[in-house]
């Protein structure tokens, strides 16, 4: 018998969320069945993500007295890459199943793991970070909520400060496929910039597993 498809579960409990208005709440039940061993996550891959991991060695990346946080962290897997660069690390997710597990996944990380959403996030993080990285949570958000939460994204960003966003790219204006994920457009890339921040680079790139999915490497600062 073959093994159940993640993202296919992932889907039906997305689908059930959207159907009650609730965009976010399939994350927790999602992770806590996954805690009960009854599911799967399909991103859960146990190491930070491939594009995060890259630019950070191109850039040579280097944190030390300065500010990091990431968005949707999941099981922690990029806020770990990040808190190893030297950077005072918050990293947050919508799950509070999420945020229990990475904090038992690394009982001796320096990261401030938090439960925030990212539809209402603190008011004290507005431009207070140095560096930002949003690694495929936008595109697990329909739209609406999606331009909302892509806002608060760039509204992290301090002066000075780096955005950093990897996320699916919608190929075709036709793309009508279910999700998640949802694909991000160009316009919707671009729209990470509408806080105030300049693009520095904005590059659509093959996935290196799976050549039929491109991913959006995109970087902005704060000025």
């Amino acid at each position: 018998m073959a093994a159940p498809d993640p993202a296919k579960e992932a889907r039906r409990l997305a689908a059930a969320s959207l159907a009650r208005d609730d965009p976010t709440g399939w994350f927790e039940r999602l992770y806590t069945a996954a805690e009960a061993g009854e599911a799967a996550l399909p991103w859960d891959r146990g190491t930070p993500q491939k594009l995060v991991a890259t630019w950070a060695h191109h850039h040579r990346a280097r944190g030390e007295g300065q500010r990091a946080l990431v968005v949707g962290c999941g099981l922690g897997r990029d806020a770990e890459l990040v808190v190893q660069l030297g950077y005072g690390t918050v990293a947050f997710d919508v799950s509070p199943t999420a945020i229990s597990t990475a904090r038992k996944r690394f009982p001796d990380s320096s990261v401030d793991y938090r439960v925030a959403d990212l539809l209402a996030p603190p008011h004290e993080w507005i431009q207070e970070f140095d560096l930002v990285v949003e690694s495929m949570t936008v595109q697990s958000l329909p739209e609406p909520p999606r331009a909302n939460a892509i806002l608060n994204v760039g509204r992290f960003v301090g002066v000075g400060g780096t955005l950093l966003v990897v996320a699916a790219a919608r190929l075709s204006s036709n793309d009508s496929s279910a999700g998640p994920p949802w694909p991000l457009s160009r316009h919707e890339v671009d729209l990470f910039a509408a806080s105030g921040l300049e693009p520095v680079h904005v590059q659509q790139i093959p996935d290196a597993d799976d050549g039929a999915v491109h991913r959006w490497l995109a970087e902005f600062r704060r000025m």
